[in-house]
């Protein structure tokens, strides 16, 4: 990891100089664009350079269906001001997204068909909306966001040089640093503010150094316009650093569920109706404890880690504790063979990574944590989960775990 290192000149000038020379590098240049203050930034900036040079610039915008109002009225207002050089792909499409908040429906399909009278909202009125599951030849229903933007980048390239500008930040968080900071990743003629995807696309982060403070900065003096749902937050308590706006039943992000109906009651409604646990999540997932296994859990006096465990598991949906059971015995077997013969510890760290326990688990369980991510295990892709399902059907037979 490379440490941080002054340029000499200050952020804007910084961002301005990596566009530029990404329009020139690569024939084809579009931005990933959610709404927020970080993307809005850099759609400003990339849509100034591309309309200097007489080139166009693809949009692309994944809508969550669960979304603000206002953020949506702030994609308008964006795409109108610069529809002179932007080539708009605005997917409103059945993708698969995490819920965090419930045990029964850990996984909802936004814009699901045949539930069009329960969507938050009605399919956004742009020409650049695709709703047409065909309309994209790499696209399939319950396709994951991490799956969908890659294949969409590497459909949009079309065997040319593309550049993805991605609006994110170091000062975010750690994993945001380490993208921009590794060196095993491939880059672009060594620009370390770029990352390789598929083929000849690459992502890349112009406003990677950039502090919350210099984007509200550059809205301040060149007044263009922001997303006024920021405005909200600020008022309803936060403050510019914990403002952010992203899909609301994530693992993470759950813990900004109580804002809706602060904020825009109306979607509030829509949005308790549309996922199992909203309210639930909206009411409890800044609590700590065992409600959503946040920072301290306890167990029954009477049961020791592994049994409470086990009750937690058989208190949950069949489908769901049957997923949960084959990670945990992936899990078992891993430490099996690397210092654990006769099993995990009962007890230990539940956040401690590179030490096995059973109150490791129960975090992961408490947390509705799907995908096991507390147990270092990444998702699985859908179009391979069932063929998963049966060999760990296998497997837990021949290991006689969970």
């Amino acid at each position: 990891m490379a440490g941080k290192r002054p340029l000499g000149i200050d952020v804007l000038t910084a961002a301005q100089q990596r566009i530029n020379r990404t329009f020139s590098d690569f024939p084809k240049v579009y931005v990933s664009f959610s709404g927020g203050k970080d993307s809005g930034v850099l759609l400003e900036l990339a849509a100034g350079e591309a309309r200097r040079r007489g080139r166009r610039l693809g949009v692309l915008i994944v809508d969550l269906e669960a979304q603000y109002s206002l953020t949506i009225d702030y994609i308008h207002q964006m795409l109108e001001r610069h529809a002179d050089v932007l080539d708009v792909y605005w997917l409103a499409l059945p993708i698969n997204l995490r819920n965090a908040v419930s045990h029964f429906e850990p996984q909802w399909t936004c814009w699901e068909p045949g539930r069009e009278d329960d969507w938050v909202r009605p399919l956004p009125e742009h020409p650049g909306v695709i709703s047409d599951e065909n309309a994209l030849p790499f696209f399939r229903r319950g396709m994951e966001f991490e799956e969908l933007v890659p294949e969409f980048g590497r459909w949009y390239a079309d065997g040319q040089l593309t550049a993805c500008l991605v609006g994110i930040r170091t000062q975010e968080s750690l994993n945001r640093w380490r993208t921009i900071a590794s060196h095993k990743k491939r880059t672009h003629d060594g620009h370390q503010w770029t990352t390789w995807i598929n083929e000849g696309l690459y992502n890349a982060y112009p406003i990677y150094d950039w502090r919350t403070e210099d984007i509200w900065r550059f809205y301040g003096k060149t007044k263009t316009p922001y997303n006024a749902l920021y405005d909200r937050m600020y008022q309803a308590g936060l403050t510019i650093h914990q403002s952010r706006i992203c899909q609301p039943y994530g693992d993470d992000q759950r813990r900004g569920l109580w804002l809706y109906h602060v904020i825009e009651p109306d979607t509030w409604t829509r949005v308790v109706a549309r996922v199992s646990g909203a309210n639930f999540g909206a009411e409890y997932a800044r609590t700590t404890g065992n409600v959503l296994g946040r920072v301290k859990i306890t167990k029954p006096d009477h049961l020791t880690w592994k049994e409470w465990a086990e009750l937690l598991l058989e208190s949950m949906p069949g489908p769901v504790a049957e997923h949960y059971r084959n990670k945990i015995a992936v899990f078992l077997k891993w430490y099996e063979s690397r210092g654990y013969p006769d099993g995990i510890p009962d007890e230990g760290s539940p956040t401690d990574k590179k030490s096995p326990s059973w109150t490791r688990i129960c975090s992961v369980l408490l947390k509705f944590d799907y995908w096991c991510k507390g147990l270092s295990f990444t998702p699985t892709k859908p179009e391979a989960y069932k063929k998963y399902q049966a060999l760990m059907k296998k497997r837990r037979a021949l290991w006689q775990t969970v």
